[in-house]
């Protein structure tokens, strides 16, 4: 399932602050800008409200974190969750598989990026595409998601992440609220 909160103006930091454990409070407040602080605590009560209506889950979840910092909840291996944010949305994807979710925002075209991240195939398709801001933001939640569901995170070259990649994506284009997400799945 998928939980998104994409009007993270209205987002009451001081309203979510208390519904949070001391460590992930701890972890919000020690963020610099007003906006990370108010996404940090919105990915996870998104979260908390997936736990409750998916597994009946009351309690404030704890993670654990493997060896690549991907993070799991304490005690629950059968549940699998992602979570990701960008200044327009925070999103988390709960899953009873391994998954893997990213969210950015639709910027303007870098071409200097794309070049940095695309493989020739991909920067063809961005540069083909009437909408190269969206083509290479998909691409991106694309390689960001897999690298998320695999526990790799973003330390290999980017260029060859999707190539003979066996998984599915689902992706998500928002240009109303200016976003882009995918959820990463293994079957």
């Amino acid at each position: 399932m998928l939980y998104l909160n994409d009007d993270i103006c209205s987002f009451s930091l001081d309203e979510a602050l208390p519904l949070l454990p001391a460590w992930r409070r701890k972890q919000a407040l020690g963020l610099r800008r007003e906006l990370d602080r108010r996404l940090c605590a919105a990915a996870y009560l998104l979260l908390c409200r997936g736990l409750r209506a998916e597994y009946g889950m009351e309690e404030p979840p704890e993670f654990a974190y493997a060896e690549g910092g991907k993070p799991s909840l304490k005690g629950r291996s059968d549940i699998h969750f992602s979570l990701s944010h960008c200044p327009a949305a925070a999103l988390c994807a709960i899953a009873n598989e391994p998954i893997g979710a990213d969210i950015e925002r639709i910027r303007p075209y870098n071409a200097e990026l794309a070049r940095r991240v695309l493989n020739a195939a991909e920067l063809r398709l961005v540069e083909a595409s009437p909408m190269p801001e969206v083509e290479l933001t998909r691409l991106w939640t694309m390689k960001e998601s897999l690298l998320k569901l695999t526990g790799e995170g973003i330390r290999r070259d980017l260029k060859t992440t999707l190539c003979g990649c066996r998984a599915f994506f689902s992706t998500t284009v928002n240009t109303a609220r200016g976003y882009v997400f995918t959820v990463c799945t293994g079957k």
